[in-house]
């Protein structure tokens, strides 16, 4: 990459990674926090912790949207506003309806897609890949840093002060955009970061990719859910609020360490399927013993913690690699815009019944629920097929019309390892999914040449 798209890349990763700190932070401190509030009650403990996840969902693709019509900086702005603004209203309210409020609001600044498109304006077709990459790993980083921040802040400042430092880092962000990322050349639709209204129907209508979608929105529900009790759990166990962070340290370094190599088994081996559900069946587990029993011992908390987070970090990592090989080639970006509208989605209803059972029943039926979730999420995992194993590929092509378009495509289709193509003469990219064991890359540039 060039020194300007470096620059774009790790600009838009830290404005990420700051949106994300500020939503993540709250999760192992505020149910802790919440039990002082005036109005508090499970359900609404579980919908200020789930609530942003309904704006999200419902703005993310409408706001990438909007970005295509009048630029992704102007659109970035705002949602980096609404989100501060949020942040201050949940830092000033004094009961759990205010926090609601401000959680809402934090949620419809929904910026991932504009963040997408931009980054893909900015950053070469042959490096784009590496670009989201970047903004991937920072996202994984950004949840390891909140797990322990939120739990030392929460004793430094509480929570308000953890809602006011996430107002501050919207407006590091918004400085960050201005100052450190260049404006794009020319701003144009990307399959593979936009969601293209024609290409919903087709997305909505794989069973594989609906199967991805129902997966993320559970994994999202089971993590939302399940801290509105373990902060609970781990206090009764005799673990000061101020101190989780001690415990949260060493499982979230382990469970990513753990995690690591069988993401790179998973995807050199070709055994994605079989990972995903080997991860699936341990989330299972943990959430079975977490339900039998309300009185667990600290060290089996941290246990049980460190096996639920080395299963998520292998699911977060592999399941937008499963999106991406089943999606078809000029849906990439469509297929990954309602993924992740899903993962909002399922924190939504993973802080609403979540709440609402634990409330009515305690931990052992919140956690009953997870394990219901997970078990039909085994079962949509099992009954997947075996993805094929191809990867996207982006090359800058030179057609003027559509004739010459489809020779190309024609010649495209011939190279050995190459399974898909679409040439789009407007943006002036060709869009490939390819096996890369098999890819003849010789054949494939004199097809391009």
């Amino acid at each position: 990459m060039s020194s300007n798209e470096r620059r774009a890349a790790l600009s838009l990763a830290t404005i990420f990674a700051f949106r994300m700190l500020g939503l993540f932070m709250i999760l192992p401190v505020f149910a802790l926090h919440a039990e002082q509030l005036p109005d508090a009650t499970p359900i609404l403990i579980g919908l200020a912790i789930g609530s942003y996840g309904l704006t999200q969902a419902l703005l993310q693709i409408p706001f990438g949207m909007l970005s295509d019509r009048i630029g992704r900086k102007p659109v970035i702005v705002g949602g980096l506003l609404l989100f501060a603004l949020g942040s201050v209203v949940a830092a000033e309210a004094e009961t759990l309806h205010g926090i609601i409020f401000g959680r809402i609001l934090q949620g419809s600044g929904a910026i991932a897609a504009a963040i997408m498109a931009l980054t893909a304006d900015l950053v070469r077709e042959q490096h784009r890949l590496k670009a989201m990459a970047t903004i991937g790993m920072t996202i994984g980083f950004s949840f390891l840093v909140a797990m322990v921040a939120g739990p030392i802040l929460g004793g430094l400042i509480g929570v308000p002060g953890i809602f006011w430092g996430t107002a501050l880092l919207a407006l590091a962000g918004i400085a960050v955009l201005q100052l450190l990322v260049p404006n794009p050349p020319q701003q144009q639709i990307h399959r593979d970061t936009g969601t293209l209204p024609s290409e919903l129907g087709g997305v909505l209508q794989d069973r594989q990719l609906l199967r991805l979608d129902f997966g993320i929105l559970t994994l999202h529900l089971v993590l939302t859910a399940g801290f509105i009790a373990i902060p609970l759990l781990l206090r009764d166990a005799g673990l000061e609020p101020v101190k989780h962070w001690q415990l949260y340290l060493p499982v979230m370094l382990l469970a990513m360490a753990a995690a690591i190599p069988f993401i790179v088994v998973a995807e050199k081996r070709r055994l994605l399927k079989r990972m995903v559900i080997g991860a699936v069946a341990l989330l299972l587990l943990t959430q079975l013993l977490l339900a039998s029993d309300s009185a667990l011992s600290i060290w089996l908390l941290a246990l049980l913690l460190l096996l639920f987070f080395t299963a998520f970090n292998l699911l977060e990592a592999t399941l937008p690699s499963l999106v991406a090989k089943c999606a078809p080639v000029a849906g990439k970006g469509t297929a990954m815009g309602l993924y992740s509208s899903s993962q909002f989605i399922g924190a939504f209803i993973g802080g609403v019944v979540g709440g609402a059972l634990y409330g009515a029943f305690g931990a052992v039926a919140l956690f009953g629920f997870s394990s219901a979730m997970l078990t039909l999420w085994l079962l949509a995992v099992v009954t997947m097929r075996e993805p094929r194993y191809l990867a996207s590929e982006l090359l800058a092509v030179s057609v003027v019309d559509e004739a010459a378009a489809e020779q190309l495509l024609k010649r495209l289709l011939a190279v050995s390892g190459v399974a898909e193509a679409v040439v789009q003469i407007e943006e002036g990219v060709a869009y490939l999914k390819v096996d890369r064991q098999q890819l003849d890359r010789q054949a494939l540039a004199q097809a391009v040449g």
